[in-house]
């Protein structure tokens, strides 16, 4: 029996592409490689993978990752989005999947002209070279519009059965996907956070402030109003949504403050909390909250208990950067 490694992001294509695979008789491993940003409140790999009957290996991106988004070597798109580096170090996780699973080929959801990066002939040869997969990726989508890998030389899949889409429209995979009866995946959203302004300046200054910021660093920055002092970084939820978020990235070491008995919002210290680093903190919680008194009490949760600080309501904070 044929095997090979799916890449799956757990949108669309890559559910409909690992599908026109297995429908061939190929027995499929997905890889889902979870990025530091990438998180979201339904498990879709979990869904899709079920759904196509596939097991499924996670990889979480650690620190070569989050150095490949400070220096990509192939540069950025409009925002901080290393596209083409990105492409490749996932394929390089599919490679070494490949390589202890004991798999033939590697399939991807990739369509022709989708991206305007990395989804082009030439951006999607340099991409298999860079990952040492060269003629070993296979591209169910568009391989109709793509010269033949090994695995349709070989005919371990027959090239007749797969597509020739290009472009950016969906149309034709929702059509395929409501006519197989795919279920699970994740629905089309405003793309990757890395080409989005906000997300991308706040990335970039925490960047400036962290030498070697972690994936749950990363993570945060989806989440809260961002302040920091020092190296310490400081989020304040906005709503209750972004309270409960707080809490559930919350990390051993991280200190959390609330104002007690009325609406305040949650705020997560990360970092060194020397010196005015938590007063700040309580500053800005104190001026987010409903409470209505001059000096207002903040309580201080880390692991060691709890402790309190009090602040005048419109002292204004020492700043920060």
């Amino acid at each position: 029996m044929v095997r090979a490694v799916g890449l799956l992001s757990a949108g669309l294509d890559s559910a409909l592409a690992l599908r026109l695979v297995s429908d061939q008789g190929v027995e499929l491993v997905a890889v889902h490689v979870v990025l530091p940003f990438g998180r979201n409140k339904h498990d879709y790999p979990k869904l899709v993978a079920e759904d196509l009957g596939v097991p499924l290996i996670r990889l979480e991106a650690g620190e070569e990752y989050i150095e490949l988004i400070r220096n990509p070597k192939y540069g950025y798109g409009s925002q901080m989005n290393p596209c083409i580096d990105c492409r490749i170090y996932m394929l390089r996780q599919a490679r070494r999947a490949l390589a202890e699973t004991g798999v033939s080929f590697v399939v991807t959801g990739d369509v022709l002209g989708q991206r305007p990066m990395t989804q082009h002939k030439r951006t999607l040869r340099l991409e298999e070279q860079e990952a040492g997969l060269e003629g070993l990726v296979l591209r169910p989508l568009s391989a109709k519009l793509l010269p033949p890998t090994i695995p349709e030389q070989k005919r371990w899949v027959k090239r007749e059965a797969l597509l020739g889409l290009k472009g950016k429209t969906r149309k034709p995979q929702l059509a395929l996907a409501a006519e197989l009866g795919i279920r699970g995946y994740r629905p089309p959203a405003g793309g990757c956070p890395l080409t989005h302004q906000e997300f991308a300046a706040k990335l970039r200054q925490l960047l400036n402030v962290r030498q070697r910021p972690t994936g749950g660093d990363i993570a945060l920055l989806q989440v809260g109003r961002h302040f920091y002092h020092g190296p310490a970084q400081i989020v304040v939820g906005r709503d209750r949504r972004d309270n409960e978020a707080l809490l559930r990235l919350k990390e051993l070491d991280d200190c959390v403050l609330e104002v007690p008995q009325c609406g305040s919002p949650v705020t997560l210290v990360r970092g060194p909390k020397e010196g005015q680093a938590l007063r700040f903190a309580a500053t800005l919680t104190a001026r987010y909250s409903d409470s209505e008194t001059d000096e207002v009490t903040v309580e201080c949760r880390d692991g060691e208990g709890t402790t309190t600080i009090t602040v005048v309501r419109d002292e204004e904070p020492e700043s920060c950067y």
